[in-house]
């Protein structure tokens, strides 16, 4: 037990780095959540920022997922005791929720963050390439048929799960735990998104964000 605790404790530090955040402090104390959407992700970067921040908004918010899930789940930590092969399997879920939620609620940033997107690609990118197909997928056509960015996100974390669910994945319980818990806290992020949808005021994307074309709150 000791293990997952000293994991997931660095799993959370690691994540509370958030991209947009510590960029914005380096160049003269900008805080991304007092402009555009407000949220502190790599979309409201490129919107504010411009693309050469929001690509190394992304390349932190991604790499700090998966340096979670593959570099830190898994090590060997001096002084700790590695836990027992069944409790161990589940470093890699305490890992990635751990780092997410560190995202989500940075500790060096007064608890708001993110919301959870990119750390979360970057996580299943260290747990297993594989998984990332269905999300992929399941994003791009979400924003080809609805327009959506926040609900093509939660759809791809829905298909996740699905995945994960009906695949020959392993260790499969704790996959699935994370999955299901991925897909609730991603949810949970993106209410206002949700809430906007329902009253008919949510932007829709023109273009794929790859082109760079407007985009409403994200």
């Amino acid at each position: 037990m000791t293990e997952l605790i000293v994991k997931a404790g660095l799993s959370y530090l690691l994540g509370s780095i958030v991209g947009s955040l510590l960029i914005g402090r380096l160049k003269g104390g900008v805080d991304i959540r007092a402009l555009g959407s407000g949220n502190a992700g790599a979309t409201n970067a490129l919107r504010t920022l411009g693309r050469a921040i929001a690509f190394w908004v992304l390349v932190i918010d991604l790499a700090k997922g998966f340096v979670a899930t593959r570099l830190i789940a898994p090590a060997l930590l001096p002084g700790i005791v590695p836990a027992a092969p069944a409790l161990g399997a589940w470093c890699v879920t305490a890992c990635a929720l751990a780092v997410m939620l560190g995202h989500v609620y940075p500790l060096w940033f007064g608890l708001r963050g993110g919301k959870g997107v990119a750390t979360l690609v970057g996580a299943v990118l260290g747990i297993d390439p594989w998984l990332l197909a269905p999300m992929v997928l399941t994003w791009l056509a979400a924003v080809v048929l609805f327009g959506f960015v926040g609900l093509a996100s939660m759809l791809a974390t829905l298909a996740l799960t699905v995945e994960i669910a009906i695949g020959n994945f392993a260790p499969r319980l704790p996959l699935l735990a994370f999955g299901v818990s991925a897909a609730a806290l991603i949810l949970y992020t993106h209410r206002s998104n949700i809430a906007r949808m329902r009253a008919g005021t949510e932007s829709r994307a023109r273009r794929l964000w790859l082109f760079g074309a407007r985009r409403g709150p994200a």
